[in-house]
């Protein structure tokens, strides 16, 4: 599995996952776009000083993305996020291994502080990935999202650096 920047190309799939009702299940934010929405957004994350985007490849293809997002270089903190599109690399530990990449750049190589991440309360798997990876539950946004005609709250997950490296320990 590797991250590498976003090409224009990787628009296509963020138009097909988007569109896939499954994957995008736990998502209260997101829409399905056009493609030349998808490329415009990828263009502008990449042009970003307060973003970090990747794609995630394996088993030969891209699989899904991760970022590190509205990084505050002064309070030294950031958002994440990701998504796996294709379903039949749910399962794997693809999301869990990406969140250890990613959560080691932000820690190692931005020389952040605190990473923090929003995660559907109804989505274990994710939940679980992030808490392997040092994340801890700081509290809960009840109701936040309206999905398919029901609200749904959203867990809130930070991890410190000094955590982190406890972890990294052992």
């Amino acid at each position: 599995m590797t991250l590498r920047p976003a090409r224009d190309e990787d628009a296509e799939r963020f138009v097909a996952w988007f569109a896939d009702m499954e994957v995008t299940r736990y998502l209260g934010h997101r829409m399905a776009a056009a493609l030349y929405q998808e490329q415009e957004y990828l263009k502008k994350i990449g042009e970003s000083q307060k973003d970090v985007f990747w794609m995630i490849d394996a088993e030969g293809k891209t699989i899904g993305a991760t970022g590190i997002h509205n990084i505050d270089w002064l309070a030294a903190h950031a958002i994440t996020g990701i998504i796996i599109g294709e379903k039949d690399c749910w399962g794997k530990g693809y999301a869990t291994e990406t969140m250890a990449l990613r959560t080691r750049y932000a820690f190692r190589e931005l020389n952040l502080h605190k990473v923090m991440t929003e995660v559907n309360a109804e989505n274990p798997a994710s939940r679980r990935a992030l808490e392997k990876n040092g994340y801890r539950t700081v509290g809960v946004h009840r109701e936040h999202d309206f999905i398919r005609g029901h609200w749904h709250d959203r867990w809130l997950g930070e991890v410190l650096r000094s955590e982190w490296e406890l972890l990294q320990k052992g």
